[in-house]
């Protein structure tokens, strides 16, 4: 009827590690992270004519979904309204686990010079109670898998909808792209 297969443990062997590579591979793929700006903080309003300045601070969740911890270096979020740039956020230097949600305190500053130049848009949205918000972020780090370190930068959109009265985020989108190098 048919030829008696004879059984190899070597070839058993070498498939069940080949599965595994593959399904590690699969598993360990990177993914983007997520960031989701929960709340802002007036913490400090300056009033010295002609200069307006108003710290904030910025409470953000991050979430690792991958299966290694990154380490990150420090860097500034820019704010823009309107298209213009209308202050900055600090990002200080840090690390976070491998599948883990993290919640940062970004103190930020706003240029009330700059608020002036778009005070029709900005007393508009005052009175409509929504003022829409960009900022954009780039972070670079290593990802440590086994013994070897990866080099990633991730690039972060977000379009905020806040209150501008009582600093409430109405709305928000926020899109984040991993850049990763093999190198």
């Amino acid at each position: 009827m048919g030829k008696k297969v004879k059984w190899s443990w070597t070839s058993a062997l070498i498939g069940a590690a080949s599965a595994s590579a593959a399904a590690a591979v699969f598993l360990a793929k990177p993914k983007d992270p997520t960031f989701t700006l929960i709340s802002i903080s007036l913490t400090s309003f300056k009033l010295k004519p002609p200069v307006l300045e108003a710290e904030l601070l910025l409470t953000v969740h991050v979430t690792n979904p991958n299966v290694a911890p990154v380490h990150y270096s420090s860097t500034t979020m820019s704010i823009l309204y309107d298209g213009s740039p209308l202050g900055s956020a600090d990002v200080t230097a840090g690390s976070q686990p491998p599948r883990s949600c993290q919640v940062l305190r970004l103190p930020a500053r706003l240029d009330g010079v700059e608020l002036a130049h778009h005070a029709g848009r900005f007393f508009a949205d005052v009175a409509r109670r929504e003022m829409v918000l960009d900022a954009k972020l780039d972070v670079a780090g290593v990802a440590r898998v086994l013994w070897w370190d990866h080099r990633f930068r991730v690039h972060v959109d977000s379009h905020v909808t806040v209150d501008p009265v009582f600093l409430d985020v109405i709305e928000q989108e926020n899109r984040s792209e991993l850049e990763l190098f093999l190198a």
